[in-house]
This record gives C-alpha cells, sequence and structure tokens, in this order.
C-alpha cells in the first residue's frame, strides 16, 4: 500500500494531512508549487483534471486496477476515515460523517470565506456550534475522528485569517480552537505549511 497526498502551500489539503497525522497513517507528501501552476499541468492534471488541490493517489493490490486517485478535500477525508481511519463502519456511521464533512466544506466554509455570508450566516453558526462543542466531547462517538477533524480545521483558520472576528461571544469554539492549535499532528502539519 502507497498513499500520497497532493497538495500546497496553504491548501485544503491540511486537512487530510492532519487526519493521516492524528491516526498514524503512513503517507508521502507531494507539495506542488502552485505559484508555478504545477497544479496546472501534467502529470498533475491526470490526477485532478481541474488542476485543483489537495489529490490522494493510494496504490494497492486489492484497489480496482491497483490504485485510487480522489481529490476535494471532503472526498479525501471519507475515504481515509472508512479505509484507515477504523470510522464510518456502519451506514449510519458513514451518514452522519458525511453530514459533518460536507457541513464543513459547504456551508462552514461558505460563511467565513464568503464576505457576505459571513455578516449573515457566522454569528448563527456559531451560536450552534458553541452549543455542540461544550465540554470537548468529539461530533461523533467517543473518539477524535473525521468531524472534528474538518470542523475544527476550519474553526482553527478563523485566528489565521480573520484575526479581526471577535470569538468571545462562543467560549467553546474558543476552546475548540485552542486545543486544535496544541495536538501535536496539527502542529506538524501547520508548519510545514
Amino acid at each position: 500500500m502507497a498513499l500520497t497526498l497532493y497538495g500546497g502551500a496553504r491548501s485544503r489539503a491540511s486537512m487530510p494531512r492532519w487526519y493521516m497525522e492524528e491516526r498514524g497513517i503512513a503517507y508521502s507528501w507531494q507539495q506542488l508549487d502552485m505559484e508555478a501552476g504545477e497544479h496546472r499541468q501534467p502529470p498533475f492534471t491526470t490526477i485532478n483534471p481541474f488542476g485543483k488541490v489537495p489529490a490522494l493517489v493510494e496504490e494497492a493490490p486489492e484497489l480496482p486496477g491497483g490504485s485510487v486517485q480522489l481529490f476535494e478535500s471532503g472526498a479525501i477525508l471519507l475515504y481515509l476515515a472508512e479505509r484507515h481511519g477504523g470510522e464510518c463502519q456502519s451506514a449510519a456511521e458513514r451518514g452522519l460523517a458525511q453530514q459533518w464533512v460536507l457541513f464543513a466544506n459547504a456551508t462552514l466554509a461558505t460563511a467565513l470565506f464568503v464576505p457576505s455570508n459571513r455578516e449573515r450566516e457566522f454569528p448563527r453558526l456559531m451560536t450552534v456550534l458553541d452549543g455542540l462543542l461544550a465540554g470537548g466531547r468529539p461530533l461523533i462517538g467517543e473518539r477524535w475522528g473525521v468531524a472534528d477533524c474538518a470542523v475544527h480545521a476550519y474553526l482553527a483558520y478563523l485566528p489565521i485569517f480573520f484575526p479581526q472576528i471577535d470569538l468571545s461571544p462562543y467560549p467553546n469554539v474558543q476552546a475548540t480552537i485552542a486545543a486544535t492549535q496544541q495536538r501535536p499532528a496539527y502542529q506538524r502539519v501547520m508548519r510545514q505549511r
């Protein structure tokens, strides 16, 4: 088995990298030179024809054709959780994981990175998340997993990309960000960005 994750500095590749580091999943990291447009040229466009990162390639004899190629951080996270992370073992677990990863990549990301949505949606989402994050419990089950990786990664982006946002009304969100920043696997990935 060989896993290779392709990404660039300051890209969504940090999410699957963080997940693999947390779970102790062996992988190779292939950083592309985004400024030089390496992600929009062969051979990378044979992995993701849209020329975006991240992308994951796994080579293993038991896979159809001996390999799988994936793009989109959410799809990569869900694949890793099911195949390598010991998660998503039932339809219910899979559905819950998909719910949180899709929420993170569609709803939460849009509320953070689209200015008009940030004004309208951000306070409502943060209020609900603050309640759900009370007590530091995982979003699914009893241990940190793919849902936490997806949601907490976006929350941890807040002080990086939006230091001007006042998070004091959301103490559980603040505690989650602080706890995320202290995780050794998160620190390893973010130092290498």
